[in-house]
């Protein structure tokens, strides 16, 4: 009975990542009407309605715990504090040089080549895990990196510069996912308003001389004001729910729903060019996916056989 409760509860963190990387998945129907405006322009307004809607919300729903979350930071000896300090500084850039590198790649290269950014990211997040968290691996794990590296090669035999955008987009994502296990004493959505209250301030030093004329368009802040609430606070705030209690190497995996699903959009919805080999290597990491997460797989199975 207490097995069963345990992993019931267990299954609330992986509901949350595949809610998330579901929502991710689909980005690409609000993100594409918003083709003519520069990428720039789409971030700046993304980043500044997320800090606004969420400190708005954290000052009007979580002032108790924001109280808490200080005087635990205070408690901490100074060097931990320098630590922590300098682990979400670098986890804000890291975020807002994956959110500009995802628009400009969605935008101006392909739609595909951001679904094979989410291939290459779990890969790097499993093996960043590995020799940075200690995160262990099964041999059959192992096995579902190596099948998931031989598609990814495969994706970019076709196109070397797609690898190269994708590369950049998953290894900024990979280290962001990475840096959130040593958050897990704090609030996730003050730490997630902490980082994007910064993200908002580094990009604001950039917005007079980079930001375009401003926008006339109602289409602009209402695809803007989705992104900002279904597609960056929302999933973002999940994702860091499911790594309070699955490992990073694992949330790494499922996130491989994302790329599956906006591979599907990108031939069905936007009829980008599709050839077999393609095919054939989104099968191989969909099958990699199984086979890294199938230990679970089973184990929800026996559960319900035994209920």
């Amino acid at each position: 009975m207490q097995l069963i409760i345990y992993r019931l509860n267990h299954l609330k963190y992986y509901l949350a990542a595949i809610i998330a990387f579901t929502l991710w998945g689909t980005f690409s129907l609000v993100l594409k009407p918003l083709h003519a405006f520069g990428s720039l322009d789409i971030l700046f307004y993304r980043v500044f309605s997320c800090a606004i809607i969420m400190t708005v919300i954290s000052i009007l729903f979580k002032r108790e715990k924001l109280r808490q979350n200080i005087s635990y930071f205070k408690s901490l000896p100074k060097a931990n504090r320098q630590k922590l300090t300098a682990l979400n500084v670098g986890s804000s850039i890291l975020l807002t040089a994956n959110w500009f590198s995802f628009i400009y790649v969605m935008n101006h290269v392909s739609v595909r080549a951001t679904s094979v950014a989410y291939l290459v990211c779990p890969i790097l997040t499993t093996i960043l895990a590995y020799f940075l968290l200690r995160d262990k691996l099964t041999k059959l794990q192992w096995l579902s990196v190596f099948i998931s590296c031989v598609g990814c090669l495969l994706l970019s035999y076709t196109n070397m510069m797609v690898m190269v955008y994708s590369t950049l987009i998953g290894l900024t994502y990979a280290a962001y996912l990475i840096s959130q296990n040593r958050n897990k004493n704090f609030d996730k959505f003050l730490i997630l308003n902490f980082h994007i209250l910064l993200s908002a301030f580094i990009l604001l030093q950039f917005f007079p001389k980079f930001g375009g004329p401003f926008p006339t368009s109602l289409n602009f802040y209402f695809y803007v004001e989705i992104i900002a609430v279904m597609y960056t606070i929302v999933p973002l705030f999940l994702n860091l729910y499911a790594l309070s209690g699955i490992s990073s190497s694992k949330v790494g995996m499922i996130l491989n729903i994302n790329p599956i699903i906006a591979f599907v959009l990108s031939g069905v919805v936007y009829k980008e060019p599709l050839g077999p080999l393609q095919i054939g290597a989104y099968a191989l990491i969909f099958l990699a996916v199984i086979i890294f997460n199938g230990k679970e797989i089973f184990k929800m199975k026996e559960e319900k056989l035994l209920r």
